[in-house]
């Protein structure tokens, strides 16, 4: 997960660049920017929380719904590795090329969240790190296929602690390449953006592939 993204840079310095620059930048300093990704990556890793928990509930409900929960239980799991591992294979496909990515995961834009505008004007101006660690918070949001895969992947964990700590891995993970924005350091990483797409989307499907077969094999018949 944390592969995932530190190779998606390139994708990340193209999509939220221009937002580092237009909100923490305009306040310039590393605490601005500390605040801008502190918020960033609390989202991910909350998300990936309630990601986690929304498939632990599923597990809870087939528990208490089955005369066999083990048996059910261990199929709702497999279904929801399935499931991620579906979401992650076309996230990785779109990153490499093979096909084309949704145009509502193109661009980044704060109009895209409901109630973003509203907070972020509510938000007290004179008061630069707690703006800068909402707008983060905020952000965090925004429809991303690096991002979006990673909350697939805490789905299937259905344990809201791990599924929170893998996106906070991977929040971690694109946190080198957005600090260096303006540095030459991002130069190259932005010359660079296709081979970085192409490999964070190999570990993608490498991810997929892994959740994919585990399902299969969970549905295997044993004596096969």
């Amino acid at each position: 997960m944390f592969l995932m993204g530190f190779l998606g840079t390139g994708h990340c310095l193209g999509m939220c660049g221009p937002l580092v620059f237009a909100f923490p930048g305009q306040v310039g300093g590393m605490p601005a920017h500390g605040a801008y990704h502190a918020g960033r990556i609390l989202t991910y890793t909350m998300v990936g929380l309630v990601m986690g928990g929304i498939g632990r509930t599923i597990l809870l409900i087939a528990d208490q719904t089955k005369a066999d929960p083990l048996g059910w239980m261990v199929g709702i799991q497999a279904g929801l590795a399935l499931v991620a591992g579906v979401f992650m294979l076309g996230f990785g496909l779109s990153r490499i090329g093979l096909i084309p990515e949704p145009e509502w995961l193109a661009v980044a834009a704060p109009a895209h969240i409901p109630g973003a505008r509203g907070l972020l004007r509510r938000s007290d101006r004179s008061r630069p790190l707690p703006r800068m660690f909402i707008t983060g918070l905020v952000m965090g949001l925004l429809p991303c296929g690096l991002s979006f895969g990673a909350f697939a992947r805490a789905l299937a964990t259905a344990n809201p602690l791990t599924g929170g700590g893998l996106t906070l891995v991977f929040g971690l993970g694109t946190l080198p390449g957005l600090l260096l924005l303006g540095t030459g350091l991002s130069v190259l990483a932005r010359r660079y953006r296709r081979h970085s797409d192409l490999l964070a989307g190999m570990v993608m499907i490498l991810l997929a592939g892994r959740l994919l077969v585990d399902g299969i094999m969970a549905f295997w018949p044993s004596g096969g």
